[in-house]
């Protein structure tokens, strides 16, 4: 599972360790998609890394529930935090996250600038089009929860993995993808990204 995320991350953030802390928020994001909250899919968004500049391209959508709270208190791998933050991923607006593992904010309007036109994927939303145009703007990491289930890493505004809670946790070592290719996986009768080899139809 490490080469994995080291893969990701040199792909994402050459330059920058991310390592650690882009694989919580992906196995949190995973947890997000699976589990939803009172019976429902919800989505989020977390922006990993480069908060300065994250922030000074997002807003606050409401009062954000993280602040004047000890940053001890904010951290990735507290089981009690991570509770709280399936709670407030039920709100609209991104989380950001400091590269350290820290929740620096939560509630976010993501300013998305209609100029950046690549990374946008046609029928994907508006949390994958501020995904895809904040990680153009800043060195930051986004990872995206759809109310689909797909949980999706963008960098350089991007795709750079597609993941299936599902088949994350029975095969994590073949889901991520250069070009973010979907394959049909006959064994488990569903389409995940793949490590390698051409785009194939899902049948």
């Amino acid at each position: 599972m490490g080469k994995v995320f080291d893969k990701l991350c040199e792909r994402a953030a050459p330059g920058v360790d991310l390592r650690a802390v882009l694989e919580t928020v992906v196995e949190l994001a995973v947890e997000i998609a699976r589990e939803g909250r009172e019976g429902r899919k919800i989505g989020t968004l977390f922006v990993v890394g480069d908060c300065a500049e994250v922030l000074d391209r997002s807003r606050p959508l409401i009062l954000d529930p993280l602040y004047g709270h000890a940053e001890d208190l904010l951290q990735l791998d507290r089981p009690e935090f991570r509770e709280t933050v399936k709670e407030l991923a039920q709100l609209d607006g991104a989380f950001v996250v400091r590269a350290d593992g820290t929740f620096v904010s939560a509630g976010r309007y993501i300013d998305v600038d209609l100029g950046v036109t690549d990374g946008f994927v046609s029928g994907l939303g508006t949390r994958h089009a501020a995904a895809a145009s904040i990680t153009v703007a800043t060195d930051a990491v986004a990872v995206v929860v759809s109310q689909s289930s797909v949980v999706r890493v963008y960098a350089h505004g991007r795709v750079k993995a597609e993941i299936i809670p599902e088949l994350f946790l029975m095969t994590r070592g073949r889901l991520f993808a250069d070009h973010a290719e979907v394959q049909q996986v006959p064994e488990a009768g569903l389409t995940v990204a793949l490590a390698d080899g051409p785009a194939a139809a899902s049948g």
